[in-house]
């Protein structure tokens, strides 16, 4: 076989350091952003967060990622995932409503957050009681089968068969220990199921609270009844009544059925919006945060080392030195590439930000892509958790995208906006009467918008309505 060279030419797409590190940072949220930024400043001496440098050593500008046209934002609370609890002794009880400890500030409208968890909350009540050291001790393990709505999620037989014999505990003792537990606040904590829930909450009333008999009556034995309005079936069981159903209904609406929701289980955590969206002069105008933007620049003294002194012992630097330019300017290009999609997208949305979501146009991603010269996968990635905030509130980008369907007109109307006038037209209703959902189709119709029953009814699902035998009062 004989051997010899061949010129072949072919073309190749390569993705350079430089572009993956860039698309990798377009799709990361402003939190993972920072998380990134934190771990290449440990790693590269030539990188420096300004923020972060308080000493007046004078330092390079030239890749400052400011911007004149940003604004500061005040940061906006968002729910986090519950946080896992730790074990609380009987001599560490936390000391709530100590009122050395409170500030001349204080203001008695606690919200969620500002409330000790649950199980703090009822240790600290049971640590107070005159019950033996045993006794709180079972009461104690009662609380950490308790979920986060303060229902048990076990039965007492269940948590029976988990003890040990050698602690010699039966059922008696589990059930008496259950009635603690369901004295302590919040009331209906402790309950097996929403009807006994609801039932603490009644017997802890007045007893002169009006047809207060007849809501304890519902809610032991036709809470089903009452949930699918079944009022003509009630009044006949229960031998009452509209006015007698009707002001028992009322009451059992007043009460709580997750009495634990009201105490803090989870931490607050808090997102900035990397875009603010204003109206000047007449124009709705996008300008970044300059809270969302990390504040990058190289170091000068290794900058000027670098200058001064180029032979091979300081090649690993030069390396950095570059790898700290590519990453200011990859993430200029970032936030540039935010506000150009997010001005797009506040131009094609302008409707939106004047009348609410009913005016919210159809609007898909090549759309925007065509305008702003992008590849949809782009457009995709800058719209995911990035957020903007606007004078109705903070969204985000991927709100503004959705499907559509067609009106009389030949044009389009986007499912945003559906969704929005199905809303209306359910507040505005005749309770006694409820709209179906045909009857809700036939006034879109007549609107000119051409929707389905079965389109009506999945919108109203993800509205979380109930159904029109549902909506009927009395």
């Amino acid at each position: 076989m004989k051997q010899g060279l061949q010129l072949k030419f072919s073309q190749n797409l390569t993705l350079t350091p430089q572009l993956q590190q860039s698309i990798r940072l377009l799709q990361l949220s402003t939190l993972e952003l920072n998380q990134e930024l934190e771990l290449m400043v440990q790693e590269n001496p030539l990188l420096e967060r300004v923020d972060s440098i308080d000493d007046g050593t004078p330092h390079t500008a030239e890749f400052e990622t400011t911007s004149a046209t940003q604004e500061s934002a005040s940061e906006q609370p968002v729910e986090a995932a519950p946080r896992e609890l730790n074990d609380l002794d009987w001599d560490e009880t936390p000391n709530y409503g100590s009122g050395d400890d409170l500030d001349e500030d204080f203001e008695p409208q606690a919200t969620a957050q500002d409330e000790p968890p649950l199980r703090d909350h009822l240790l600290w009540q049971l640590n107070l009681t005159q019950l033996s050291e045993r006794d709180k001790r079972l009461v104690a393990l009662l609380i950490d089968d308790l979920n986060e709505a303060g229902y048990l999620t076990q039965t007492l037989d269940e948590i029976l068969a988990m003890l040990p014999e050698e602690l010699d505990v039966d059922l008696e003792d589990l059930q008496i220990a259950l009635k603690q537990l369901q004295n302590l606040e919040p009331t209906g904590v402790g309950a097996r199921d929403l009807a006994e829930c609801l039932l603490l909450q009644l017997r802890a009333l007045p007893v002169d609270t009006p047809h207060l008999d007849l809501a304890q009556k519902i809610a032991t034995h036709e809470l089903a009844a009452l949930g699918a309005h079944d009022y003509a079936g009630l009044k006949r069981k229960l031998h009452c009544d509209d006015v007698a159903l009707g002001a028992a209904q009322s009451l059992i609406q007043q009460l709580n059925p997750r009495p634990g929701e009201a105490f803090g289980t989870s931490d607050t955590r808090y997102i900035i919006p990397d875009v603010i969206v204003k109206k000047v002069k007449g124009r709705w105008v996008a300008s970044l945060n300059s809270e969302a933007m990390p504040k990058l620049r190289v170091n000068q003294m290794y900058a000027d080392i670098l200058s001064r002194n180029r032979d091979a012992n300081h090649q690993h630097l030069s390396g950095q030195l570059q790898e700290a330019k590519w990453l200011i300017k990859n993430i200029m290009q970032r936030f540039d590439t935010i506000l150009r999609v997010t001005q797009c997208i506040v131009d094609r949305q302008k409707h939106f930000f004047e009348h609410g979501e009913v005016a919210m146009r159809p609007l898909v991603l090549r759309e925007i892509a065509d305008i702003v010269e992008l590849h949809e996968s782009t457009v995709s990635r800058v719209t995911t958790q990035k957020f903007m905030m606007t004078p109705r509130g903070i969204f985000e980008l991927k709100y503004f995208f959705g499907s559509h369907v067609s009106t009389d007109a030949g044009g389009a109307c986007s499912a945003t906006a559906i969704r929005a006038l199905i809303k209306q037209l359910i507040s505005a209703e005749n309770t006694k009467k409820p709209l179906s959902d045909g009857k809700i189709a036939e006034m879109l119709v007549q609107q000119g918008i051409n929707v389905a029953r079965r389109t009506i009814a999945k919108y109203r699902e993800s509205l979380q309505i109930p159904p029109a035998n549902q909506r009927k009062a009395l």
